[in-house]
């Protein structure tokens, strides 16, 4: 196979090429060597990415001593964090495809032979990966890895152990917590670099790349402040290269993107995300990655795999268990061991380092008596509570391994943490199209839930109904325009899910929304309603009062109404301003030509392709 760089580093015809090349660095006798394209996401606005111009230069290094040429360029990363609770949130998810189109620009413009993905939070791993299935050359991801939690000593005190972001929004809105509380939480939760603490969006989906076989094992919960993850970043870029040499010179598609993330490999990912109660964002994030892979995958299989798969892993939010105890446990492959032992997942998958399923959990699940003394040494790496934004700063390690599959961070599939699986899709006459609820983090006691709705037409509105008490227990809010192509960019709302348990009212209310939840939130938080309230959905309809009935055992969220009455309702809209907001929202050019093209959270809130073809005039 000639390696996509060929033309450039041989033909007559561009020795301007090789001019710029040499110009930036490269030298003439590398000229033949794959050009390996790292993609890295390194900002300053994120701690999940703060410490990643340093690993560039580990991963360019251990690509240049591979035998590749090692090209470094950077994509845009937004902290969701940050932008969480304003109109910078807009431009969160909208951010996924302008990464993807970024990653596949560059790589395309420049005949890059292979590519490794330097990612770590929300929309840059899915913005990565939808690229990497795009292009379909030899790819590996290796993550910034997680952050530590942290530890929160009270004004009057109290020890807080294992705190996170979530626990300062919390605060933020209870009214027993005074301002120097809050600065003490402020001050101590997010310790160290990396994504934040607990199965958040972006942890949940650095596994979910481990889970399909696109990142080695460890990608998805060693630390970030660990020295096993400066190895792991080495061994990514020694990786990337043997890939490329087997595809370029042995003619071996098996290492192609396209080649492991079949459909089994989603449904193998998805099995293992719903295990362990990952964020809602994983079932947009998915979605969108194997519409770039062309992999018939839908919310229909979600919902079906969410029907059979019982959660045996309650990490934070969720549950008490954080990353580091995961990790502890044996980590990813940990969690698709007791998958693989309980029949739950297609044992014909391969990665980008083991020919099959079978080969890689026999060397990397801990459970097993093949076990590697190099996993059990990696899956040693602990905490080391040293507040600080440098990575590899610490080699503390555990005094031994979690292998109690009973009461342990992982379960076995006969003991699992809670029967059902850590996520759901939901269906009914207010979302035909289906809605994601977590319930690994909803209170089995509101499980089946009615009450009356009260209905807002933005994030704001929904905080200020919450802080003001206007929100009731009992009560339904409806947060609707807030989808892909109302808000535009469907906003992540963690402040509303915050809000409501600093308030105390956690247990006793209902959240639905055409907008998605952060991965931090928990509680009877529903999202993705679909259609979405700008599609002409059925939630464009609900008044306030309107009875909602939510029923998480039967996968049902209704609203109380006949069909003569929503047929009704919908006339009355369609005469009037028809589908749209009542708010005060200026919306930019750049979000709203992301709302031109988005679909609805059923199709991953991805660009209508038919819509692209026909304005084009392309195929």
């Amino acid at each position: 196979m000639q390696m996509r760089s060929a033309k450039l580093m041989k033909e007559r015809e561009f020795a301007g090429a090789r001019a710029l090349y040499r110009a930036a660095g490269v030298k003439g006798e590398d000229f033949g060597k794959p050009i390996v394209a790292i993609a890295n996401s390194f900002s300053e606005f994120v701690p999940g990415h703060v410490h990643l111009n340093k690993v560039g230069r580990l991963v360019s290094k251990a690509v240049q001593a591979a035998g590749g040429i090692p090209r470094e360029f950077n994509t845009i990363a937004v902290d969701d964090g940050i932008a969480m609770g304003h109109t910078g949130m807009l431009y969160s998810l909208p951010s996924r495809d302008i990464i993807a189109d970024a990653v596949e620009y560059s790589v395309n413009a420049h005949c890059a032979d292979a590519l490794i993905c330097i990612s770590n939070c929300d929309k840059i791993t899915p913005g990565m990966l939808m690229a990497a299935l795009r292009l379909n050359i030899p790819t590996v991801f290796v993550s910034g890895g997680p952050m530590e939690s942290g530890r929160t000593v009270m004004p009057d005190g109290t020890v807080k152990e294992n705190t996170d972001l979530i626990d300062v929004m919390y605060a933020s809105a209870d009214d027993a917590v005074d301002d120097e509380g809050i600065l003490a939480l402020e001050k101590s939760v997010c310790p160290t670099c990396g994504s934040c603490a607990g199965m958040f969006t972006a942890n949940s989906m650095n596994c979910l790349t481990e889970a399909m076989g696109l990142a080695l094992p460890g990608n998805g919960t060693t630390l970030a402040s660990h020295t096993a993850r400066k190895m792991l970043f080495e061994k990514a870029g020694r990786m990337v290269v043997e890939i490329a040499n087997r595809y370029y010179q042995e003619d071996d598609e098996s290492v192609l993107p396209r080649a492991i993330a079949t459909k089994e490999a989603f449904e193998n990912a998805m099995t293992m995300d719903v295990a362990m109660g990952g964020s809602t964002n994983t079932v947009l994030h998915i979605l969108a990655a194997a519409q770039s892979a062309d992999v018939d995958f839908t919310l229909d299989d979600i919902e079906r795999i969410s029907h059979t798969v019982p959660c045996i892993c309650k990490a934070s939010p969720s549950g008490d268990w954080e990353i580091s105890d995961v990790h502890r446990a044996g980590g990813i492959c940990g969690i698709l061991g007791e998958l693989d032992r309980g029949g739950a997942l297609h044992r014909n998958t391969h990665s980008i380092d083991y020919p099959d399923l079978e080969s890689k959990l026999g060397e990397w699940d801990i459970m097993r008596p093949t076990c590697l003394d190099e996993a059990k040494e990696l899956y040693h790496a602990a905490p080391g509570h040293i507040t600080s934004p440098e990575p590899f700063n610490q080699s503390k390690e555990w005094d031994d391994l979690d292998t109690d599959r009973v009461h342990g961070a992982i379960h076995d599939l006969e003991h699992p943490a809670v029967t059902e699986g850590g996520l759901a899709i939901l269906r009914g006459n207010l979302a035909p199209d289906g809605c994601v609820v977590k319930t690994a983090g909803v209170p089995k006691e509101i499980w089946n839930f009615r009450g009356p709705a009260l209905v807002v037409e933005s994030q704001e509105q929904a905080v200020e109904v919450i802080l003001n008490g206007t929100l009731k227990k009992g009560q339904a809010l409806v947060i609707r325009y807030e989808g892909p192509k109302g808000g535009p960019g469907m906003q992540e709302m963690l402040y509303p899910t915050s809000f409501v348990k600093g308030k105390g009212i956690g247990k006793d209310v209902a959240l639905l929304t055409d907008g998605r939840y952060s991965g931090g939130s928990s509680g009877l938080s529903i999202g993705h309603i679909a259609p979405e309230a700008a599609n002409k959905g059925p939630i464009a309809l609900i008044r306030t009062g309107d009875m909602i009935s939510i029923d998480i055992p039967n996968r049902r969220v209704d609203v109380e109404l006949t069909d003569e009455e929503m047929s009704q309702r919908r006339a009355e809209v369609e005469a009037g301003d028809g589908y749209v907001a009542h708010r005060d929202r200026k919306v930019s050019l750049a979000l709203k030509a992301y709302a031109a093209f988005a679909r609805s959270a059923d199709k991953g809130a991805t660009r209508d392709p038919e819509l692209i073809n026909r304005l084009s005039g392309l195929e």
